[in-house]
């Protein structure tokens, strides 16, 4: 599994750059609880721009045995069709170590400044093992403001809720970070609370990170 994630991030990062990425963002937590790295990619694969495709890798090691079932690899790249500035929606196809293959179709929100992004990601999906539907609703807020022209202050939040036949709850997640950007590079403390199942089993981890966005 490790190795499905190193080769598909080094090649979404290769490609990215090749076609002249307008996104790509790194992120590695880490504390006594767990490990987590995490790329994103997002870059139009047309001249007009209305057309793109969005790559999501992670890699998730809970350090402690008892939660060891809950390690997770994950692979999605994504198809947008973009409508506007504003909306995306497109087809995906999800690979999770843990739920396996699924298909998918999402809808995007963007809503951006100098200063604030807002997306937020709702999805319908159908895992292939099971044939069972699901829903999922992604959420992602970043604010930074300068203090100089090299030095900004980022407050930034993850969350995530997935709900198997969109009525029992199978995955959650709310991802807190607070940092310091320094010439590109961002250093913080942050929080993880993970929930899984349908009577959510809550895991809290506290860490440092390292983010980078190209």
């Amino acid at each position: 599994m490790k190795k499905i994630l190193i080769i598909t991030s080094l090649f979404t990062i290769g490609f990215a750059n090749y076609l002249q990425a307008q996104f790509t963002q790194i992120e590695l937590f880490s504390g006594l609880d767990k490990t987590d790295f995490t790329l994103y990619a997002s870059y139009p694969i047309n001249t007009k721009k209305t057309l793109s495709i969005a790559t999501l890798a992670f890699f998730q090691k809970f350090n402690k045995k008892e939660n060891e079932d809950f390690d997770e690899v994950g692979v999605q790249p994504t198809l947008f069709w973009n409508i506007n500035k504003t909306i995306s929606v497109g087809p995906s196809v999800y690979y999770n170590s843990i739920s396996g293959y699924s298909g998918r179709l999402s809808a995007k929100f963007t809503l951006k400044s100098s200063r604030l992004l807002f997306v937020v990601i709702p999805t319908v999906g159908r895992y292939q093992q099971t044939k069972n539907a699901y829903a999922e609703t992604f959420a992602q807020v970043q604010f930074n403001t300068p203090i100089s022209d090299k030095i900004s202050i980022g407050l930034n939040g993850q969350f995530l809720t997935v709900w198997d036949e969109f009525r029992t709850h199978s995955r959650s997640f709310q991802q807190v970070r607070a940092g310091v950007t320094f010439h590109g590079h961002q250093f913080g403390l942050g929080v993880d609370f993970d929930q899984y199942g349908p009577n959510p089993i809550l895991i809290s981890s506290f860490g440092m990170y390292y983010r980078k966005t190209f």
